[in-house]
């Protein structure tokens, strides 16, 4: 990648000239050569003495490096002086060639080294090539899903409940906020325990780099940050706008990112980030009070006291890591819950509203059409 090129950033190569005192400093330096600079291959030059060089024409990249191997690459569009030692490398940027002015009284000496010009582009370490299945599932008590195996890798994200992750004989309970990965061609089932309707997230997708290797075959714990990237995804996923398939794939890439950042953390990098853990802890002890206790009148002060914070430290965490007030979640939480027992269909509406603690069935019909666009009875008549 092309840094940007001042006094900072090179410090410890040279020094650059401050722009309105280049015209003066040029007017006292030695003798000039003129060198002009390709793009095939590029000679490595050692710094004899202090040399100074500008742009002459073109765009130029220069490169620099204390021993000849690890490079630094700068855009020469200023003057600079090279301190003795430090081995220099000049070749056009996004052109077959330019030209670069030197200003020394030494010979300039080529080390007999050559320097395969690149794009100076920002390397990637990974990312998603497609995506294939987004699904939110909502399935029945004690559900079972036999089993496949497919060329696509397959993420799954446990929502509500739990769920059953088994591959290569090894049952995995994920728990509300868990997370695994299956690799490319990997046989796996799911189920749920009898009493059990979990509500969960699959992604398949495939990658044009990297490797999740380091991921495959265990049960993830994801940071709060990491979850909301995936919340975002649903949120686009509704919206899906022209932009939203581009913000979805990104947003899975950085997702997976995080992820594989989370598996290479050291003892002592996890130990450093105590606070973010507890808070994490704390939203989700929250989470699953709200999640066991759905059919309760819930409040904010009241699960903040069984988590054990006030509500204003709560909310903030809540806002922080989900961007989304905690009454707002209840909400969601509850209203996901009212699809399921739509959906069991062992009882009407009005008792529904009455299980979940609304105070009439139009404030719960209403909310409902709010957040899914549809009345709870177009949603009955679509799943019966």
């Amino acid at each position: 990648m092309i840094c940007n090129l001042n006094p900072l950033s090179f410090k410890g190569f040279g020094t650059v000239s401050p722009e309105r005192t280049a015209d003066a400093l040029l007017a006292n330096l030695p003798k000039v050569r003129e060198l002009v600079v390709g793009r095939i291959q590029a000679p490595v030059y050692r710094a004899e003495a202090e040399i100074w060089l500008q742009s002459r024409g073109g765009m130029v990249a220069l490169s620099v490096s204390k021993d000849g191997t690890n490079f630094q690459h700068y855009y020469l569009d200023k003057l600079v002086c090279i301190n003795p030692g430090i081995y220099y490398c000049l070749s056009p940027f996004q052109q077959d060639s330019a030209s670069v002015q030197l200003f020394t009284d030494t010979p300039i000496c080529e080390t007999g080294e050559f320097r395969q010009v690149d794009n100076y582009h920002l390397p990637q370490e990974l990312w998603v090539n497609g995506l294939y299945t987004f699904f939110y599932h909502e399935k029945e008590l004690g559900f079972v899903f036999p089993g496949e195996a497919h060329s696509v890798l397959e993420l799954t994200y446990v929502d509500q409940g739990s769920l059953h992750s088994v591959a290569d004989g090894t049952d995995l309970l994920l728990e509300q906020g868990d997370m695994v990965i299956y690799a490319p061609n990997q046989w796996h089932m799911q189920y749920a325990d009898i009493d059990v309707a979990p509500r969960y997230v699959t992604i398949s997708f495939d990658l044009g780099g990297g490797d999740l290797t380091p991921l495959y075959g265990r049960k993830l714990h994801p940071s709060q940050s990491t979850i909301s990237l995936l919340q975002a995804m649903l949120k686009e996923q509704e919206r899906m706008d022209p932009y939203s398939a581009d913000l979805i794939i990104s947003q899975l890439t950085q997702l997976l990112l995080r992820l594989l950042r989370q598996s290479d953390d050291s003892p002592q990098k996890l130990k450093a980030s105590n606070s973010l853990h507890a808070e994490n802890e704390i939203i989700r002890r929250a989470q699953q009070y709200i999640s066991n206790h759905i059919r309760e009148k819930l409040s904010v002060p009241l699960v903040a006291r069984m988590v054990d914070v006030s509500p204003s430290y709560m909310t903030a965490l809540f806002q922080k890591n989900l961007q989304i007030s905690p009454g707002e979640y209840i909400r969601r939480i509850k209203l996901q819950e009212s699809k399921q027992m739509i959906r069991e269909n062992s009882m009407n509406f009005t008792e529904i509203a009455t299980a979940l603690q609304y105070s009439t069935v139009h404030h719960f019909s209403r909310q409902f059409k709010d957040k899914f666009g549809i009345t709870p009875s177009e949603y009955a008549k679509s799943v019966r």
